[in-house]
């Protein structure tokens, strides 16, 4: 069988993926509804293939690259799921103190796409933790599938704790300046928008197709934002006109860019989701404004 491309599937799988990736139907309706678009030589373990992620030959940034000094700790979430893992990772060759960055997982955990991410971010100049909100119930069990599954357990304002103890944990590091940011992927653009009402000291907010936060928070915001969101989500989108009115009507500082004709989740290297030209100007523009705002 021919390698398939993106080009070779219809925009319904990508939708129907998206709503079984944020559980809205169960995996037994979606390959059956799967089903209907094998089709012309293609089938649904051959669907199936291509569209789950593919975290292996995917990695910008190994675990050990020697440019960075990458490790795990646990930090305390007193407010949330109590000890929490999370992998700390800041550049080799860095003399004091970096600001720093809060990576924030999907709805999943801290897979190895997100932990890829928080080591690009500290090969950009930062000191980056990514916390694994799953650690209570025993960390991310390896795919994605037991990954949401085992998030949907967990309240998820128990877990917006855990990203404000993360928060934390870099203020109160001698490895850091104290000036802090975070970005964050689906249910983390939702978390990095609420760090931004709920952490008055936090310097910038970078939400990648995140859910917002309601009207009546958006006083309670400080940090600069800068929103990224896809084109062909009109899922998360339809909340964004109300958030920006919310935004102008309180002064608040913000950005927002809108990549059009790509999908929820086109940072995402794993998966057939990605756009590389959206993905790096998203990312080039995401590095740009902490460098902006936390140097």
């Amino acid at each position: 069988m021919k390698k398939i491309r993106k080009e070779d599937i219809s925009q319904e799988v990508f939708d129907l993926y998206d709503e079984y990736a944020h559980n809205r139907i169960d995996r037994r309706k979606f390959l059956d509804r799967l089903s209907t678009y094998a089709v012309g030589g293609l089938t649904v373990s051959s669907l199936l293939s291509f569209i789950m992620p593919n975290y292996q030959d995917n990695l910008q940034i190994q675990p050990d690259d020697k440019r960075l000094n990458t490790e795990y700790i646990t930090y305390n979430s007193p407010k949330g799921g109590g000890d929490i893992k999370a992998q700390l990772s800041r550049p080799a060759n860095a003399s004091g103190k970096l600001p720093g960055i809060v990576v924030v997982h999907e709805n999943r955990g801290l897979n190895p796409y997100i932990a890829d991410v928080g080591r690009r971010a500290a090969l950009a100049g930062f000191i980056s933790i990514a916390p694994d909100a799953l650690t209570p119930l025993g960390g991310y069990p390896g795919n994605d599938d037991e990954g949401r599954a085992l998030q949907r357990q967990r309240d998820r304002n128990e877990m917006l704790q855990d990203f404000i103890a993360a928060f934390q944990y870099l203020k109160d590091s001698p490895e850091c300046t104290g000036n802090i940011g975070v970005v964050g992927f689906c249910f983390g653009g939702w978390i990095s928008n609420m760090m931004a009402v709920e952490v008055p000291e936090l310097k910038a907010a970078v939400p990648f197709y995140g859910g917002q936060p309601s009207s009546d928070q958006v006083p309670k915001i400080n940090a600069p934002l800068l929103l990224q969101y896809a084109g062909l989500d009109t899922r998360v989108n339809e909340g964004w006109p109300e958030y920006e009115t919310a935004l102008k009507k309180n002064n608040k500082e913000y950005t927002a860019y809108i990549y059009p004709d790509v999908n929820h989740g086109f940072h995402n290297d794993s998966t057939p989701r990605y756009d590389k030209d959206a993905a790096e100007l998203a990312w080039g523009r995401t590095i740009d404004f902490f460098k902006e705002k936390l140097e």
